[in-house]
């Protein structure tokens, strides 16, 4: 879907297009989509892939200021989806220990699925990283 019509976009960066993940039990979760699409990091010169790196922690940077995250994880795997991307993955400490420890993925999918995006619900903090990521 264009960044234009998809309701989870928040904005373009340099590196890419920066969108709220669907899954929003970890609220605040992005994904940042390279722009030009390439398969991997690896496909990116080294100023680009400065420029896409530094760019997804400063989406990290924007999760701390909005949310209550005591932690960013960071993920590019491109396994099942072979275009680069960036999972940018606020952590909890309500999350339960165990859940907090492991990865971003071992919540049980029946509380993954219940807190999906919701563009009304999620306008706000949308707003509130657009904000911060367009200074």
């Amino acid at each position: 879907m264009k960044p234009s019509t998809d309701p989870s976009f928040i904005c373009q960066m340099s590196s890419g297009y920066v969108y709220l993940s669907q899954m929003q039990l970890l609220r605040g979760y992005c994904i940042l989509s390279s722009e030009p699409v390439v398969a991997s990091i690896n496909d990116l010169l080294p100023e680009a892939r400065s420029v896409f790196l530094l760019e997804m922690v400063r989406i990290g940077d924007a999760i701390m200021k909005v949310t209550d995250a005591f932690r960013i994880n960071y993920a590019i795997m491109g396994n099942s989806h072979p275009v680069l991307h960036a999972h940018i993955v606020p952590r909890y400490f309500w999350e339960p220990e165990k859940l907090r420890q492991g990865l971003p993925w071992d919540h049980p999918d029946i509380f993954a699925d219940a807190t999906q995006f919701d563009a009304t619900r999620d306008q706000e903090l949308m707003n509130e990283l657009r904000k911060i990521l367009q200074t």
